[in-house]
């Protein structure tokens, strides 16, 4: 292994190779920044280009891409709300609100320092914990996948920062959603009204765009006729260090939040978006002050970021190992390495050492990149949210249209997205925020899948609750759903006491 590490740092700091990762870095931001145009995405359009590369280099641009992708999200979710990527949805909740305060460079800092600390965190965990990780994936079945698909539906008790009803409302409206097309198992057509383009379900992209990005374009424009000014940044001295000494006294946070995206990232399928929600909500979970949360707190934007960006180690492992992606993003990485001649496994780290170790100290070195253009370059990209809305507001537009016609270059998506979109400005001005419909969205295929296939792996056996309750991971899983729903609710209890006990003292 030391022979390789050698070779590895040799081909990282070829000036030639590190320029290309630099540029790759560099581009997955500017793609990630950009409504629509996702990580996945980008990696797709790239691998063709990557064919007459070296394979290390070739790795590296495109592990740079995938670091820099995943993050450039997070600038769209903080000035404009509208997530450039999926990974960036839970960063919106707080990185949003936290611009409508004008803390719009407090909040990028964070996400930058954040997303470089989770970023190296996941990369290391790669480098040193891949054959160990890589075990506990394995161990994942049928019914582990269906309860870590009801634990992620019980983060909606966080997410439904005013009617707990409306949260449950919305996320079995994204669960209804995600049953859009052909049964994965059984092969039964539903709901697809005749249209066949929907055979294959709505896509993922196309209904986050619809939901997170029309709305904020309509109230924008709404905003502008009813006369109230635009959010405005101004640069603020001293802010950077500020913000960065107050995360570095925060280190179980960051810690916290890395972790969870490391290990949610090595589950196959579960990928950023779940990882960021998922810290997201033990972040709100642990915090002394919880009503901060959703009303623009830095707590909340680096808890999204770490995780979403330790996230794209811990995908990497069971792809490296097993060759199972453990998101989208990866499963690109994987056509590229086949492309390459390169097959994962256990001979990747033998036969191919040299080219696999250099990918993986180059996610490291891509993290650092990504920090240094994300923090010196914040200031500058902020300033995008001066522009009026004559011209922001078409422009994001734009920007959906494209994104979401480009996924499958299918015009009936745009259809949907807009309706979608509509929808969501709708339910929004109804009380309903668009994180659980989303979350039901991303989990239904995963909650479904398991409950199907446990069923019939219950039927078997002749034991349904063998299946479902007696397996030691999902037991941890089912806990750790219990705790996730009642711990919400006490809190709820506690403050409606607090404030009953305030209201008969006052009278």
């Amino acid at each position: 292994m030391s022979e390789h590490l050698m070779v590895a740092l040799g081909n990282v700091f070829d000036p030639v190779n590190f320029l290309f990762l630099a540029v790759g870095v560099a581009a997955g931001i500017i793609v990630g920044a950009l409504p629509g145009l996702t990580a996945t995405m980008a990696l797709a359009l790239l691998v063709p280009f990557t064919f007459t590369m070296e394979p290390g280099m070739a790795l590296m641009v495109l592990g740079g891409v995938y670091v820099g992708a995943i993050y450039g999200g997070c600038i769209a979710a903080i000035l404009i709300n509208t997530p450039g990527t999926p990974s960036a949805i839970a960063t919106t909740f707080d990185g949003y609100p936290l611009t409508k305060k004008g803390k719009a460079e407090h909040a990028l800092v964070t996400a930058a320092f954040s997303s470089g600390i989770g970023g190296i965190f996941g990369a290391i965990v790669l480098l040193l914990l891949t054959p160990l990780l890589a075990e506990v994936a394995l161990k994942f079945g049928p019914p582990e996948y269906f309860w870590l698909a009801v634990f992620g539906l019980t983060i909606i008790a966080t997410l439904s920062t005013g009617s707990m009803l409306k949260g449950l409302m919305g996320g079995a409206f994204g669960v209804l959603l995600s049953t859009i097309g052909i049964a994965p198992i059984g092969g039964d057509m539903r709901f697809t009204f005749g249209f066949h383009q929907l055979q294959a379900g709505v896509e993922l992209i196309v209904a986050l765009i619809g939901f997170f990005c029309i709305p904020e374009v309509l109230l924008m424009v709404e905003r502008k006729f009813n006369r109230y000014g635009s959010v405005t940044y101004k640069p603020q001295k001293g802010v950077a260090k500020s913000v960065i000494l107050e995360l570095l006294r925060k280190p179980v946070l960051l810690l916290r939040s890395s972790v969870i995206g490391c290990f949610v990232g090595i589950v196959p399928g579960a990928g950023g978006n779940i990882a960021a929600l998922v810290s997201y909500n033990e972040a709100v979970r642990f915090a002394k002050n919880k009503s901060k949360f959703g009303t623009g707190t830095i707590d909340g934007v680096a808890a999204a970021e770490a995780a979403n960006n330790s996230e794209v180690g811990g995908s990497l492992v069971p792809l490296l190992s097993l060759g199972i992606p453990g998101a989208a993003p990866a499963a690109v990485i994987l056509g590229a390495l086949m492309l390459q001649g390169l097959r994962p496994g256990p001979e990747l780290f033998s036969v191919f050492g040299g080219i696999t170790y250099t990918f993986l100290i180059s996610l490291i070195f891509a993290n650092v990149v990504m920090f240094v253009l994300g923090f010196y370059g914040s200031r500058h990209i902020a300033r995008l949210i001066n522009l009026s809305p004559n011209l922001l507001a078409p422009m994001i537009v734009f920007l959906t249209v494209i994104g979401s016609f480009a996924i499958r270059n299918n015009m009936l998506d745009v259809s949907i997205m807009v309706f979608f979109g509509l929808v969501g400005y709708l339910t929004k001005k109804m009380g309903f925020h668009p994180g659980p419909i989303c979350l039901g969205l991303i989990l239904g295929p995963i909650l479904e899948n398991g409950l199907v296939q446990s069923m019939l792996l219950g039927k078997a056996t002749g034991s349904m609750f063998h299946v479902f309750f007696t397996r030691p991971i999902s037991m941890v899983l089912i806990v750790l759903s219990l705790v996730s729903v009642t711990l919400p609710a006490i809190a709820s209890l506690r403050a409606w006491n607090q404030e009953r006990k305030g209201g008969v003292s006052t009278a």
